[in-house]
């Protein structure tokens, strides 16, 4: 009886847990997904990224980022390694990978048995310690049967997960792109209005002397004082957005203390000489673009967890319950003998009277219909998106030439027949100074249609791969006022 017991409690653990596989070294792997993140980002935008999980590897990495940036001028490229080697918020979605991985490798593993022992009569005179030992063994059946779907969800997730990360890469990579241009073209604009406001100085003082002398009338001097007044309001206004642009800029890469003592250009670089038409762009955007893979992802989970729900639909609980008895008695002649109680088998399960999984196939239904609805929607938005981005690509490549091409050249070509004029005795020094306030304009102008340029290369990029902002135009002022943002 003894050896009836054993084999209960013993050979039915052993016969469940013959049925269960080895959990996928994908699950388990230090840095479970971040490979495949890490490869993607590679392919998309041709930058690293790290996953630092112990000091030793945040050392590691800080100390390359400071080799990178500190007391150095650095360009759009090194900005955006230095913030996927360094920015927390990211560190953080890929630790979130790891979560789903241990999700997947919890569900690999199948639920533990349980075990009870119980003595009864505890303190019997007449028997000693206790009357009878009571052993009990539950284990959960339904948890080996949907295994393969419970995993099969845990993996779309984990995916899933690999997917998100990336895609929080590559928004990273777009918006510290964009903070980089933005700065770089607020102290390009920051430049101009320097400039200006030099010659604004030059013809307010000129108009203050003249004044004296009674060449010019009060309303001539105030209004080449308001001009230059106004035009230092805006320069002061300018150099704040420049110095909030390049803040922007050090809260992506995650910079704090002495490494915020980085500089970058203080212009644009000039404008490529031509900009191809991209072939295919919607099929490559489709191909490529990391959200509607999530949106792939999270319509496999539905179905999968569709196929778990209606396997569940009845019988959501079932377990089976084993146990033997050990009792002891006081025999005819006083001795006390052990009795083993034959084996009880129990199948416990729910019985399906009120509730018998309808709503929770309706619930699975309309989900996936729901998963099915979004990725159409998302694959209408993706073509929408790249069309709209190649569109403005082009579009803000010409006006920037024109600018660069046209209007500069003109205004150049007035400045230097005005100082002609002006050198022959024809043109006054007011109408001079007023020139050279047209060209500066001009020139700002071709420097905001510059970053629109940018701006509009980088969103192309991210509709293509994924990670968009969905913001990044430039913004209009005043004739020599300048929109953008940080140095």
């Amino acid at each position: 009886m003894r050896m009836l017991k054993r084999h209960l409690f013993f050979a039915a653990p052993m016969l469940l847990g013959a049925c269960v596989g080895a959990v996928p070294g994908a699950y388990t792997d230090q840095k479970a997904g971040f490979g495949v993140v890490s490869a993607q980002t590679s392919a998309a935008i041709g930058k690293r990224t790290a996953f630092a999980q112990t000091q030793v590897e945040n050392d590691a990495l800080r100390r390359q980022v400071q080799g990178m940036v500190s007391g150095k001028r650095i360009g759009a490229d090194t900005a955006v390694q230095a913030a996927l080697f360094n920015n927390k918020g990211l560190q953080a979605a890929y630790a979130n990978v790891g979560l789903s991985a241990a999700d997947a490798w919890q569900q690999s593993t199948p639920e533990n048995p349980i075990v009870s022992i119980g003595l009864l009569g505890i303190g019997a005179p007449e028997l000693g310690a206790y009357r009878a030992i009571e052993g009990m063994f539950r284990a959960n059946v339904l948890d080996a049967t949907t295994r393969k779907q419970r995993v099969a969800i845990a993996d779309a997730a984990f995916q899933q997960a690999q997917q998100t990360a990336v895609n929080d890469t590559l928004t990273l990579a777009n918006q510290t792109r964009i903070a980089w241009i933005n700065a770089v073209a607020a102290f390009e604009t920051v430049g101009y209005l320097t400039q200006a406001k030099r010659t604004s100085d030059a013809g307010s003082e000129l108009a203050r002397k003249l004044g004296e002398t009674g060449a010019l009338n009060k309303a001539g001097q105030a209004r080449e004082q308001a001009f230059n007044a106004e035009l230092a309001g805006q320069l002061a206004q300018a150099r704040l957005n420049a110095t909030r642009a390049k803040e922007e800029l050090t809260r992506l890469m995650g910079l704090w203390g002495g490494d915020v003592n980085y500089t970058v250009p203080d212009a644009l670089p000039a404008l490529p000489k031509s900009v191809g038409k991209i072939s295919n762009l919607e099929a490559k955007a489709l191909s490529n673009r990391v959200d509607l893979r999530i949106a792939k992802l999270g319509l496999a989970a539905q179905a999968a967890a569709f196929g778990l729900t209606d396997q569940t639909r009845i019988v959501n609980d079932l377990e089976i319950v084993g146990g033997v008895e050990l009792e002891r008695e006081v025999g005819a002649s006083g001795e006390v003998e052990q009795k083993v109680a034959p084996p009880n088998l129990e199948v416990e399960f729910a019985i399906p009277i009120f509730d018998s999984g309808k709503a929770r196939m309706r619930k699975a239904e309309l989900s996936y219909l729901q998963a099915a609805n979004v990725l159409a929607e998302k694959a209408v938005n993706v073509r929408s998106e790249v069309r709209g981005a190649e569109a403005s690509y082009h579009a803000s490549y010409k006006i920037a030439r024109h600018y660069r091409d046209v209007v500069v050249p003109l205004r150049t070509t007035v400045e230097e027949e005005g100082l002609l004029s002006y050198n022959g005795m024809i043109t006054n020094t007011f109408e001079l100074l007023t020139d050279v306030r047209e060209k500066l304009s001009a020139q700002l102008e071709a420097a905001n249609a510059k970053r629109d340029f940018y701006l509009a290369q980088a969103e192309l990029t991210a509709a293509i791969y994924g990670g968009g902002a969905g913001g990044g135009s430039g913004g209009e002022g005043p004739a020599i006022a300048a929109g953008g943002a940080g140095h």
